[in-house]
């Protein structure tokens, strides 16, 4: 079985929301996933959905599979550096913020051989 990978590392958003979308992609053949990213309402779907082309067209390229073939084997994501921000308050206290980012990564796999 041939498998073909994509990653995007240090996303501006957390892995929870990610996470929220991707959930709904696994097994999922890669045409099939596209369609549902396309008319999911969250950002983070346009970010799956650019990943998720990546891995098709290095597929294509790495094997020469057409889109039809290709189907999710893997797809997660994974925390990456929070970044410590300060945001100020009244009487002159500053409460900590935490600006999360993550790793994203796809891999899909051809049935075909």
């Amino acid at each position: 079985m041939q498998e073909s990978m994509a990653k995007q590392t240090n996303i501006s958003m957390p892995a929870r929301k990610l996470r929220r979308v991707i959930n709904e992609l696994r097994g999922k053949s890669a045409l099939e996933a596209a369609k549902i990213l396309k008319f999911m309402p969250y950002f983070a779907a346009r970010v799956v959905e650019k990943n998720l082309v990546a891995a098709i067209a290095n597929a294509n390229e790495k094997f020469g599979a057409s889109a039809e073939d290709l189907k999710i084997s893997e797809i997660f994501a994974d925390e990456s550096a929070t970044y410590k921000r300060g945001k100020p308050r009244a009487q002159g206290r500053i409460y900590r913020r935490l600006k999360r980012t993550s790793h994203l990564t796809v891999k899909l796999a051809s049935s075909k051989n």
